[in-house]
């Protein structure tokens, strides 16, 4: 599984990346316009990310914009909806708004801060991104 954390803390960045390595490539980005770029660019190279952790609040671009322009993203390029990355959003935010704002520009999954890593990969063997032991 090919892997995208966008995290701008750096304490929160590691533990997903050790948590996730063993399902995958991880990548990171710091920031929203990094992640975006990166994942573009996995769309432009024929090698797209399977999963895509995208936190909330980001600089340059924060998580929701980030979510609309990769969907938006893949509805122009007309990747249907079984091959697009899967998004879980990360956030502190514990705000029904924004979750609902969230699922409604396409996120897959939500994740509250601190990461409760044994809930969260419940949520990627739902997406089936992993299989259960």
């Amino acid at each position: 599984m090919k892997i995208l954390i966008a995290e701008d803390d750096m304490i929160g960045r590691k533990l997903l990346e050790k948590f996730l390595q063993s399902y995958g490539k991880c990548d990171v980005a710091v920031d929203g316009l990094e992640a975006l770029e990166k994942f573009i660019n996995s769309y432009e190279i024929k090698n797209p990310y399977d999963l895509m952790c995208l936190d909330i609040m980001m600089p340059k671009l924060d998580g929701l914009k980030v979510l609309k322009a990769a969907r938006d993203y893949e509805k122009k390029n007309s990747i249907d909806k079984e091959n697009q990355t899967k998004i879980i959003m990360t956030t502190a935010l514990n705000d029904k708004k924004t979750v609902v704002q969230s699922y409604e520009l396409g996120c897959d999954g939500y994740a509250w801060k601190p990461i409760d890593l044994d809930k969260f990969e419940e949520v990627l063997e739902k997406l089936e991104l992993i299989e259960k032991e």
